[in-house]
């Protein structure tokens, strides 16, 4: 009888082991290689931007020579505001940084009026990027494009999900540990 039961907890203890090492392959988005993957862009210039984002879009919607210079037009002026929003948000970090000990709690986190206007701006941009896509287009490229842009929605929200799941373990874990 012992023998069944020290076989059963090698059983379990292997299982476990090989469960364990298996995690990290699986996940892809992990957060070590995020920021190297964003850093692969960083440097580059709204203009190297936009026309990376020109070529790869050619290539996949079978762009001609005037789509190409429209799209690249309207590439140029997201890549300029992207690159814009990013080093704001940069300082808006930096100086969170050097104010986290000067007390306040939540006063660093935008307020529900900015949240909604960060919102309402996010989305007023994709319509209006919607449009230019639908006027620049024809018919058969631009389902093409909504059926590529959908699967990415998709997949933000697949990763937004995951993260706020993770994050909902963090907290429950830290008000656990808390208690003890």
């Amino acid at each position: 009888k012992m023998k069944h039961i020290l076989l059963i907890a090698l059983a379990f203890f292997t299982l476990n082991v090989t469960a364990q090492e298996q995690k990290p392959e699986k996940r892809q988005g992990d957060r070590k290689e995020r920021p190297q993957r964003m850093q692969k862009f960083a440097d580059f210039t709204p203009e190297e931007m936009a026309q990376l984002k020109t070529k790869k879009m050619t290539l996949n919607f079978d762009l001609t020579e005037a789509q190409q210079k429209e799209i690249y037009k309207l590439n140029l002026k997201e890549a300029t505001e992207r690159k814009q929003m990013m080093e704001a948000r940069k300082a808006k970090m930096e100086e969170r940084r050097n104010n986290k000990g000067e007390g306040e709690k939540g006063k660093n986190k935008p307020s529900k009026e900015e949240r909604l206007k960060i919102a309402n701006d996010k989305l007023d941009k994709q319509i209006s990027h919607k449009k230019e896509m639908k006027r620049i287009l024809n018919k058969d490229q631009f389902e093409k494009w909504e059926k590529v842009n959908k699967r990415m929605q998709g997949k933000k929200q697949q990763k937004s999900k995951a993260k706020s799941s993770k994050k909902g373990k963090r907290d429950s874990n830290r008000e656990f540990r808390k208690r003890q």
